[in-house]
């Protein structure tokens, strides 16, 4: 299959707020000799498309094209001999035609260049929706469970909007472990639906106070680990739930970025805080083989559930709309742009 030199990609022209999302016609960027190029048939929708938009984080060059995960079909592969030749990129057994995800960036757009590294087979039984609604946050929740503080059994975990794409994952792999689950969200709709991805308390944060609920179900201890994406409007009530010696790792920032603050607010408690990111959890391609099959046969044996909230067009306003359906707390589970009709 020919790779076309112009192609449609979802961009923005500078930082600011949903209007300046754009459906454009771009030049395609092979990128180098290591990539694969991937026809895109979904791409998922993830809060950090929205700080980089938004001016949250740097944009190295505009225009600046949306999306950090997606699924589709390889059309091209490496030319790096080196690539061909290692045993690692032989075991991933990537091929014309094979059905993959991937998380990088630039991936609301027909054809994606990008690092073979990156690229994870899909199991015949998982579709190119499911891959593309599962892959960053899956992984993300697998390898934070794992790395940032490997959930045991027997310990109490505590996720902040539980009932979100990213929370579910968290609920789900954390009790699978054997842990017990708490969690935060807005509605009786969404607790249910948390309940339903394994978390055995949710809290209504609008009508409950959440720091003294956590002392009720934890008996006065708090909790071992707080998983929090919402950032600045919940980092101090993560002090108060968390137990001593626990740990808070601080997910994402759908509320702003958490402040600056001294080391010795760690000190009360002996704290542990990270602020990881996925990327530098899978760095290497056995990092990537690691988790990536492993995530995906949880899916593919139906012991972990991927939540599809909705599916958006493949134009400006289906991506403008998804973004403020994400952001107004809307949403229970995945958003998806669908790339190819």
């Amino acid at each position: 299959m020919s790779v076309p030199t112009k192609i449609q990609a979802i961009t923005f022209a500078k930082q600011g707020g949903v209007e300046v999302i754009e459906k454009t016609e771009i030049p395609f960027s092979r990128g180098g000799p290591g990539h694969v190029i991937v026809k895109v048939h979904y791409g998922g929708v993830n809060f950090i498309d929205t700080y980089f938009r938004g001016g949250i984080y740097p944009v190295e060059k505009f225009p600046g094209i949306i999306g950090h995960e997606a699924a589709g079909e390889i059309v091209e592969l490496p030319t790096d001999e080196n690539v061909l030749n290692s045993e690692v990129y032989k075991k991933r057994g990537l091929s014309i035609g094979s059905r993959v995800a991937f998380f990088s960036t630039s991936t609301f757009a027909e054809y994606v260049s990008v690092p073979w590294e990156k690229a994870v087979v899909l199991p015949d039984s998982v579709t190119y929706r499911i891959g593309a609604a599962s892959i960053l946050q899956g992984l993300t929740a697998l390898s934070f469970v794992t790395e940032a503080y490997e959930v045991k059994k027997g310990d109490t975990v505590f996720v902040h909007t539980v009932a979100g794409g990213l929370g579910l994952f968290f609920a789900q792999l954390a009790k699978a472990r054997g842990a017990t689950v708490i969690g935060t969200t807005s509605t009786p709709e969404k607790a249910e639906i948390a309940k339903a991805h394994g978390a055995d308390h949710v809290i209504l944060y609008k009508n409950e106070d959440t720091a003294q609920r956590v002392k009720e179900i934890t008996n006065g201890q708090g909790v071992d680990v707080v998983y929090d994406g919402v950032g600045k409007d919940t980092f101090e009530l993560d002090f108060e739930i968390i137990k001593r010696k626990g740990t808070i790792v601080s997910v994402g920032n759908a509320s702003g970025a958490v402040p600056p603050f001294p080391p010795l607010k760690l000190t009360p408690k002996n704290l542990r805080i990270l602020r990881p990111s996925l990327a530098n959890y899978l760095v290497t391609p056995e990092e990537t083989d690691f988790y990536g099959p492993k995530f995906f046969s949880h899916i593919a044996d139906g012991s972990l559930k991927v939540n599809v909230f909705r599916e958006y067009p493949f134009t400006a306003e289906g991506v403008r709309q998804s973004q403020l359906d994400l952001t107004g707390g809307k949403t229970t589970g995945k958003l998806l742009i669908k790339i190819i009709d």
